[in-house]
Formats: structure tokens, sequence, C-alpha cells
């Protein structure tokens, strides 16, 4: 099955499967949108590309706000991953690197000078292995949450 027929979910997302389901002219046109601001476009740039007036580009940001900043975390990670190692293998580098300094400090003199440096350096990656490993977070639209979920207006999680 041609992927621009299924239906879409979310952030652009086609779900497998299904009916088949003709995407208008204009759902695709919203559906670019999405992809765009979340890359950042700006608002004259998005008017020039989709020749849609800004009022109502202003009113589908709002529609899809939560589309757009979960299809731009999802691109930021993608984009870390592929320059950066992954958390898995940074935390892993920085814990080897803490136990050589620790190693290092257990065999030490605490009288010794550099014995201070070295507590700062272990003091240094294990905040850096707390930001590497920090939370992930996602937002939901109100209404996608269940009744006993819900909390607040927009409810924020860390997963």
């Amino acid at each position: 099955m041609d992927h621009k027929h299924w239906p879409v979910l979310g952030c652009g997302v086609p779900l497998s499967g299904g009916p088949r389901v003709q995407v208008t002219g204009l759902e695709k046109t919203v559906q670019r949108f999405i992809e765009l601001r979340s890359h950042g476009w700006t608002y004259a740039r998005l008017m020039t590309e989709l020749n849609v007036s800004k009022p109502t580009l202003i009113g589908w940001s709002r529609k899809h706000q939560f589309d757009i900043r979960n299809l731009r975390a999802i691109e930021l990670e993608a984009l870390a991953d592929q320059w950066l190692a992954s958390v898995a293998d940074r935390v892993n580098a920085l814990g080897a690197q803490l136990r050589k300094v620790e190693a290092e400090i257990a065999g030490r003199d605490v009288k010794d000078l550099s014995t201070a440096q070295l507590y700062c350096l272990a003091r240094g990656l294990r905040r850096q292995i707390e930001q590497a490993a920090g939370p992930v977070q996602f937002t939901s639209p109100v209404a996608g949450i269940p009744g006993d979920e819900y909390h607040d207006q927009v409810q924020d999680w860390q997963g």
C-alpha cells in the first residue's frame, strides 16, 4: 500500500494497515506546515512556501502545537544521536573515567595536593553522567489524557 494513502496519526506518522484514506490538498498542506514548523521555519518563510496567510498559520500552530513540539523533540533527538554517542555510550564512557579517577583517589594519600583536583574531576564527571542520563520530555493534549491521569491543562511527563 502506498503510504501517501494511509490514514495519519499525530505528527504525520502514517498508520500501517487500515482502509485507504484519500488525503486532501489542505491536509497535505497542514502536514507540510507541521513538518516545516517543527524544523523551525518562520511564519514569513512558511507564508511564502505554503502560500497561506499568517493568521491561518498561527491558527494551525495553535491547533497542532503538540504535534509540532513532539516532532521537533524527536528530530532533535535523532540529530543528537547522529552527532553524539548514544546516552548509554556517553554514560558508560564517563563512568569508566569516573572509576579510574576514584581508583586513583583511593590510592592516594589525602594530604596529597592533587587529590583535591581529583575530587573536583570526580564531581564533574558525576554531574556529566547525571546530565547525559537526563529525562526525555513528551507533551500530550489534554483530550488525549485519560480522566484518572489528568492533572492540568497540559501534562508534561518524563520518560
